[in-house]
């Protein structure tokens, strides 16, 4: 088995932001020659997500709505009494989850029809990173 690992670095210039990485993996498959495996692509934050889905504004417009619904932005976080003030940006990042992992088919990302890959940042305005390890033959 043959294993290439890539990390790739984020500055969000807003406190959440949204990356279309799907053809940055994709190359990073390529590189690695790998024909039939896997491809694990993890964020290294604990504020942001790495998450596999539809490529559509408005899809994007909910999942926010949502993620804000479901863990809003609230001074009260007891995680705040440690100084920080993004309590609501680890509660996001544990619903979206940190990584996934995509097969590698003949070469390729082996996507549905629809799917793409992103990472969302919920805590921004600073430099992050994503580990990403194609492993297979």
């Amino acid at each position: 088995m043959k294993s290439l690992t890539e990390y790739l670095w984020f500055n969000a210039e807003n406190k959440r932001e949204l990356f279309h990485i799907t053809e940055t993996i994709r190359e990073i498959v390529f590189k690695s020659e790998i024909k039939e495996g896997f491809v694990l692509v993890s964020a290294m934050h604990i504020t942001a997500a790495v998450y596999v889905n539809d490529n559509e504004p408005g899809l994007f417009q909910d999942i926010w709505k949502w993620l804000e619904h479901l863990a809003p932005f609230d001074e009260n976080y007891k995680h705040h009494n440690t100084g920080e003030d993004n309590g609501d940006a680890h509660l996001k990042s544990l619903l979206m989850h940190h990584q996934v992992i995509v097969p590698v088919t003949n070469g390729d990302l082996d996507l549905g029809p629809w799917q793409r890959i992103f990472y969302a940042e919920f805590d921004g305005l600073r430099r992050k990173r994503v580990v990403v390890k194609v492993m297979g033959d």
